[in-house]
């Protein structure tokens, strides 16, 4: 930990009782800063009798005056910055810190962090995969289910730090600096939480790069010009090294996808068929990943056999079951149109898609024209049910509302003929219905095991 980040005896507020604020409050109680755990709901009291355990004190309901009460507060991604508290201590001049920051402090091994609106639990999950295939010692972390506060203080310096980064955990940075950052793509997305500005919610993810140094590397989408041209633009006054990846056209500095094979400096690495999961994304999460791998070292044959066997991420282009002819799929992980997007182009059967959840301002126009050509009936379920009837009905030939996902899934199955492809892909969030995409994903799938 850097001198200046000991906090022995700080008064800290962590904001939102959740996976990280817990996982981030042990972390500093166990370093000697007094925390005071504050959620705007209620706290189950395994939780609050977890927090007594570890002189951690809580307060739930609502936030009291004890919150400013501190030499700086930490927030939980799902805490916006727009919460009263945090605008609050925004005002009184207290730092700011995301989980992320905070945890970064403790870290001792190299950090590889993965940011993008799509692709990146997939791309994080495929670079440890990497790293296991080449017998190195690393661990996956972050945004992709395990807060890397609860990690952090176990992992040797040898231990590589793989993390998927979100645009939450961004926001409050301050020190926080990957060896290797890879932006994915950056495309409208949680745009409630930027008061509907693209551009703040770009800006937080570009923040990936900002603390980065010479000997570090940037790893970037060379095929979406805002990312292409902000990090160039970074790049040509840094001693940073960028490293490009394209699917369009052939680089000779940094991965390409030209024809069927993969290239990394204009040589010749694997033929695209030979991944381990398809579409056209994945095309670009294994150039991105196969970046990562040689900027660690690692060797060509080591790329080659882990970019073939790996096979993906739960609740992401998941096929749960073929029955009666028919291939039901679960694509949950999909929150936003872009990842709906992907899942599309994925397909060439006749698709039968359901869509839906909590809105979070989605503009469908990007996936009409697929939806016309791939979609023969949408059905829409959850509070945005009716929009995206609106949106995406007139481009199917049918078009149905459900409140449920139980109720959804059941109406796709009478639906379907032999041939069709039934897909969960809901461009929204899951918090109308369920507590994560990984509920939502965990439901469909039960209900399509019990046919």
């Amino acid at each position: 930990m850097k001198p200046e980040r000991n906090v022995k005896g700080k008064r800290v507020t962590v904001l939102g009782a959740a996976r990280s604020g817990c996982a981030v409050s042990a972390l500093l109680a166990r370093a000697g800063a007094k925390v005071l755990l504050s959620d705007s709901g209620p706290i189950t009291s395994e939780t609050i009798q977890w927090c007594n355990q570890r002189g951690i004190k809580v307060e739930a309901n609502g936030h009291t005056e004890l919150v400013l009460e501190a030499d700086f507060l930490v927030l939980s991604p799902g805490v916006p910055t727009s919460a009263q508290p945090v605008q609050a201590a925004l005002a009184s001049g207290i730092p700011i810190y995301s989980e992320l920051e905070v945890a970064s402090w403790y870290a001792h091994g190299q950090i590889i962090s993965i940011t993008g609106t799509n692709g990146k639990t997939t791309t994080a999950s495929m670079v440890g995969h990497m790293m296991k295939t080449a017998d190195r010692s690393a661990v996956v972390a972050g945004n992709i289910g395990t807060p890397l506060s609860d990690r952090i203080e176990e992992l040797p310096p040898e231990t590589v730090i793989v993390l998927e980064v979100s645009s939450f955990q961004l926001d409050h940075i301050d020190s926080f600096r990957p060896d290797v950052s890879v932006i994915l793509n950056i495309t409208p997305d949680h745009l409630n939480r930027y008061d509907g500005s693209f551009k703040r919610y770009a800006e937080s993810k570009l923040r990936i790069y900002e603390n980065q140094i010479e000997g570090n590397v940037v790893i970037y989408n060379y095929d979406d010009t805002l990312v292409r041209e902000r990090v160039e633009s970074f790049v040509s006054v840094s001693d940073v090294e960028g490293l490009p990846f394209s699917s369009r056209v052939a680089l000779s500095n940094g991965a390409s996808a030209v024809g069927d094979m993969i290239q990394i400096q204009k040589r010749a690495l694997m033929p695209t068929s030979e991944l381990g999961v398809p579409g056209p994304h994945n095309i670009s999460n294994s150039l991105a990943a196969a970046l990562v791998g040689k900027s660690m070292g690692l060797t060509d044959e080591v790329l080659r056999e882990s970019l073939k066997g790996f096979t993906g991420v739960d609740h992401r282009l998941e096929v749960v079951r073929r029955l009666g002819g028919v291939t039901y799929v679960n694509d949950s992980k999909a929150t936003n149109v872009n990842a709906l997007w992907y899942a599309l182009l994925s397909f060439k059967s006749p698709i039968i898609l359901i869509a839906g959840g909590r809105d979070k301002g989605n503009n469908y126009d990007a996936v009409k024209s697929l939806v016309s050509t791939k979609v023969h009936t949408v059905i829409g379920f959850g509070e945005s049910a009716q929009k995206v009837l609106q949106e995406l009905g007139p481009h199917s030939k049918q078009a149905l509302a459900c409140g449920t996902l139980d109720e959804a899934t059941l109406k796709a199955r009478s639906c379907a003929k032999a041939g069709d492809i039934v897909l969960l892909s809901p461009a929204c969030a899951s918090f109308d219905l369920f507590t994560s995409y990984e509920e939502r994903g965990a439901n469909f799938r039960r209900i399509v095991e019990g046919f």
